[in-house]
């Protein structure tokens, strides 16, 4: 008899794509793997951004690759659980091709949720808090319906070249680890704080920052970030009592 599904899942920057093929299919296998663990208790499935290093959903063609990773979501969403999959800095281009396909929900900002008494914030953490302008300028064009459909007209063959030399820049393409730069100068617990001022919740929920963190905000308030799958291979787990940070092991 299958285990109650009672859990939520949480998971972010998995950069599918970098640094190579190779490294990225083996990277692949254990994300195949982990979500395999987590098929018979899983109520819902969250994929908080960053999920591909490059993402572009041409109307008639997507990226290659991923297949392993993309069959596994829709054995998942096939056995009812529930997989919402957040916009990150790198695959902000996802339209209705995963949901059409595998019923996944597309989410492009922030999304509060509330379960078991829990109130959660969930956004990827690109273009949060202060500082930053250039990339809050960029991705104001990158997400506007002109840059799109400007993208969109440039054969995929030269466009997804361009877009993985972009994407080659990424901070986890040279597999280095991110270092915790102290409460008062992280900028999305500053963030969440300022957030709090106004609002409760118990859990702001991040990916994009690249480290685990678990930090408390106050005494009812934490502040969780999601870390990375090329160096921990961390996730968050919600139990209908507490959300954890855990690390996979095969």
């Amino acid at each position: 008899m299958a285990e109650e599904r009672n859990k939520i899942y949480f998971a972010s920057d998995f950069h599918l794509g970098v640094p190579d093929y190779s490294k990225s299919r083996q990277r692949e296998a254990l994300i195949v793997h982990w979500l395999d663990s987590i098929k018979e208790d899983a109520a819902e499935l969250y994929l908080v951004g960053d999920i591909f290093d490059f993402w572009f959903e041409y109307k008639r063609a997507v990226p290659r690759g991923f297949i392993r990773f993309l069959g596994k979501l829709a054995e998942l969403s096939d056995k009812g659980v529930k997989v919402t999959m957040f916009k990150g800095n790198h695959d902000m281009w996802m339209f209705g091709y995963l949901t059409q396909e595998m019923g996944v929900t597309i989410v492009s900002d922030e999304l509060i949720i509330d379960r078991s008494g829990k109130k959660f914030y969930i956004h990827h953490g690109d273009g949060l808090g202060p500082g930053d302008a250039k990339y809050k300028i960029l991705k104001k064009i990158f997400r506007s319906r002109i840059c799109q459909w400007l993208f969109a007209r440039i054969h995929p063959n030269l466009g997804m070249a361009i877009a993985l030399g972009w994407s080659g820049h990424s901070r986890l393409k040279n597999m280095k680890k991110e270092v915790f730069l102290g409460e008062d100068r992280e900028w999305l617990v500053d963030y969440s704080r300022e957030i709090l001022k106004k609002e409760h919740f118990d859990y702001f929920i991040y990916g994009h920052r690249h480290l685990p963190l678990d930090i408390a905000l106050n005494e009812s308030s934490r502040y969780i970030n999601l870390g990375e799958w090329i160096n921990y291979y961390s996730y968050g787990v919600f139990d209908g009592n507490e959300l954890k940070l855990q690390y996979f092991k095969q």
